[in-house]
């Protein structure tokens, strides 16, 4: 058994597709195949079925697909190792980004990205934009070492830690000709004023929809969803042209043509972004590295309730 050949069908099983994980290697799809069926041969099982339009692992497969990625994170581990004593920094991150993220914190993090990568030449960042419920899932098993996420919770689930960097209210926005600004009293709205209208949401998955989704069920219905959309800033133009009540993070309604906000009474959801990681850390000294430069320069949001230093 070789690294080349656990390195090649890790590849394979992630693209679900040969001639896609050949591609990301940089190697010619026979030599691929080759190197899989070799190490199928030597385990006196096949890995993976080839069977259907796509490549799935087969069961025997899939309980081996943890160890070989172990496998190849431990040698990186022992690489890294040897550069850090050596005062080099190298390797491999996998940074998540939730769609539809804050777009000041977003813009932070690239710009963040981006100096570290000055500094560290020899660290490779990947990457990736997808839900906040699949990156919890990536980040508990090994796929991601860090990511800005959506969460409802100011808590992590169990296994990782989480670095709260944004933490807003929820609102209602509305044009302003909507019916329910007839309801408000000053401000704010109950929140079964949303009961049957069309709202306007970020998408499921988001940790914004998933604090709206619990409210909801709370008092005792399900939201309507007429509309959904990953940017904040989308959500609010289309309440603002009369399409729907748009629930989103307050700083999102900000400076939107038109549009008035509306605070709801009661339970008042809230839309966090966090910045997560395992709560035994990140493998490599990159992926620590990496985390220790966006914790400082990202902060902590004030809680619910915290008073700034302006208001002691």
């Amino acid at each position: 058994m070789e690294l080349r050949q656990l390195q090649y069908f890790v590849a394979v099983a992630e693209e679900a597709n040969f001639t896609r994980a050949a591609a990301r290697l940089h190697l010619a799809q026979p030599g691929v195949s080759a190197q899989v069926r070799q190490l199928e041969r030597e385990l006196g099982q096949p890995l993976l079925d080839r069977s259907g339009r796509s490549v799935t692992l087969t069961e025997v497969g899939a309980a081996v697909l943890p160890y070989a990625r172990a496998a190849l994170a431990a040698v990186e581990g022992v690489r890294e190792t040897v550069a850090e004593f050596t005062g080099l920094l190298r390797g491999q991150v996998t940074l998540g980004l939730v769609s539809g993220a804050d777009a000041v914190r977003e813009a932070e993090a690239v710009s963040l990205l981006a100096d570290f990568h000055d500094a560290h030449p020899q660290v490779d960042i990947a990457l990736t934009e997808d839900s906040s419920e699949r990156m919890l899932a990536a980040l508990q098993c090994g796929e991601l070492d860090l990511a800005l996420l959506g969460t409802a919770d100011a808590e992590p689930p169990p296994g990782l830690a989480f670095q709260i960097v944004v933490d807003q209210p929820l609102v209602a926005a509305v044009a302003p000709d909507d019916p329910l600004l007839a309801d408000a009293d000053g401000g704010r709205i109950p929140l079964t004023a949303l009961r049957g209208l069309p709202l306007i949401s970020l998408p499921r998955g988001t940790g914004s929809r998933a604090a709206l989704e619990r409210v909801c069920a709370d008092a005792g219905f399900r939201p309507r969803i007429a509309f959904e959309a990953a940017a904040p800033k989308l959500l609010a133009g289309l309440a603002a042209r009369g399409l729907g009540v748009a629930v989103v993070p307050a700083g999102a309604a900000a400076g939107a043509g038109g549009l008035r906000t509306l605070e709801f009474r009661g339970a008042r959801p809230r839309g966090r972004i966090a910045l997560a990681w395992r709560a035994d850390g990140p493998a490599g000294p990159a992926a620590r590295a990496l985390l220790e430069r966006l914790r400082g320069a990202l902060g902590t949001a004030p809680r619910p309730g915290d008073r700034t230093a302006a208001e002691t």
